[in-house]
C-alpha cells in the first residue's frame, strides 16, 4: 500500500495523513467499539464500519470511544440517560466538514439519541462532544462524553 501511495504523490507529503489514519485506525478503533450493519473491504482497515453503525454509551460507561469509520457512514449515537443530576444538553462536532451532527434528540427519560454523518469522500479524524449539566445550575454546560471518529478512506488503484 504504502509503495502505491508512494508512487502517487512523489514530492508530496498529502499520502502521510491517509497512512497515519489507517494505522491509528487500526491500532486503536477498528474491530472495537459499536456494530456495523454495513461491510468494509477487505483493505489494511478492513475492521471500519461502512453504511451505518450504531454506538450506545452507558449511563457509567467509559468517557471517551474510539471509532473507525468508511466515508458517508451514518452513526447512530445514543447516550443512556445519566445516573447523576446532570442531563445531556448537546452534541457538537470538531470537524463538521468531516462529521457532521444532523439530528439531535433528547426522551424525556433522559436518553438523548444523535445522528453523525461522515463525508462522502474524504478522510480525518474528528472529535464529536456530548454536553451534560444539571437543569437548576447555571453556567455552560461540560464536556461529558468523547467520541473520536477516524474516517479512512477507501484505497484507490491507479
Amino acid at each position: 500500500m504504502v509503495r502505491e501511495v508512494c508512487g502517487r504523490s512523489r514530492g508530496s507529503w498529502a499520502w502521510l495523513g491517509t497512512v497515519l489514519v489507517s494505522v491509528s485506525c487500526l491500532l486503536t478503533a477498528c474491530g472495537g467499539s459499536g456494530g456495523s450493519t454495513g461491510t468494509a473491504s477487505a483493505s489494511a482497515s478492513a475492521g471500519c464500519a461502512a453504511g451505518h453503525t450504531d454506538i450506545t454509551v452507558a449511563a457509567r460507561g467509559a468517557v471517551e470511544q474510539r471509532v473507525c469509520v468508511r466515508p458517508g457512514t451514518v452513526i447512530s449515537l445514543v447516550l443512556e440517560a445519566r445516573t447523576d443530576d446532570k442531563r445531556w444538553t448537546a452534541v457538537q462536532s470538531s470537524a463538521p466538514g468531516l462529521v457532521v451532527v444532523s439530528g439531535w434528540q433528547v426522551e424525556q427519560d433522559g436518553t438523548a439519541r444523535a445522528s453523525l454523518r461522515c463525508a462522502g469522500t474524504r478522510g480525518g479524524t474528528a472529535k464529536v462532544t456530548a454536553l451534560a449539566k444539571a437543569p437548576d445550575v447555571a453556567g455552560a454546560a461540560k464536556a461529558a462524553f468523547t467520541l473520536d471518529v477516524g474516517v479512512v478512506p477507501y484505497t484507490t488503484k491507479r
